[in-house]
């Protein structure tokens, strides 16, 4: 399938192996083994306020194409209620590392299991205007799968394809006064709105395996 991203067509015949390769060429740690034991929590975690957090892209191949999965968060949620998201949250002091953590809260909020997951590498972090520093995750888990979702934190579970969010008709920036990024928004997809550190991310993963 022919599709434009970043003004190029693209086809998406990506392989797993394509995306492996991608994510450990572009990936750029600025992260150091910190004092209190947590491998991989960014050095200057010490120093300053950001919030340490990690998300995982759940990445899956169904109907001849790649998709990615989503949550939209509870509305009794106190935070970032009824939005798109990806299976992610804070970091624990028992969490040796970044993926675990990405792995720990999708087995809590959707009970995607760590060993129904193969972690393929890291994309870089992104900083959010609500002063967390997120790492995204990418894991591929095997189609169909049975969900067991906690719905205190979950209202839905859902995929949205490749093919439709890297074609950049289906989204536009605008910018938040307490960015420095323009924010990203995308169109309605299923009955689902996909913006802001969610859509960033999602099309950050885009570019690096996309990439030409």
């Amino acid at each position: 399938m022919a599709i434009l991203f970043g003004g190029k067509v693209k086809i998406l015949t990506i392989t797993q192996a394509q995306i492996t390769e991608r994510l450990r060429q572009s990936y750029h740690a600025d992260t150091l083994p910190s004092t209190d034991g947590y491998v991989g929590r960014p050095a200057e975690q010490t120093v300053n306020p950001l919030k340490c957090a990690a998300v995982l892209i759940p990445l899956t191949f169904y109907a001849d194409e790649w998709h990615l999965l989503f949550t939209r968060r509870a509305d009794t949620l106190n935070d970032h209620s009824g939005q798109v998201a990806f299976p992610g949250g804070h970091c624990d002091a028992e969490d040796e590392t970044l993926e675990e953590t990405a792995l720990r809260e999708a087995d809590e909020e959707i009970g995607l299991k760590a060993k129904d997951i193969q972690i393929l590498g890291r994309i870089n972090e992104v900083r959010t205007v609500t002063n967390y520093r997120i790492t995204p995750v990418v894991g591929v888990f095997p189609w169909a799968y049975a969900f067991f979702v906690s719905t205190i934190e979950v209202a839905r579970v859902f995929t949205m394809p490749l093919n439709w969010l890297a074609d950049p008709k289906n989204y536009w920036q605008f910018q938040h006064p307490k960015a420095t990024h323009p924010t990203i928004a995308y169109q309605p997809y299923d009955g689902e709105l996909l913006w802001g550190a969610t859509a960033r991310i999602t099309v950050n993963f885009l570019k690096t395996v996309l990439k030409a």
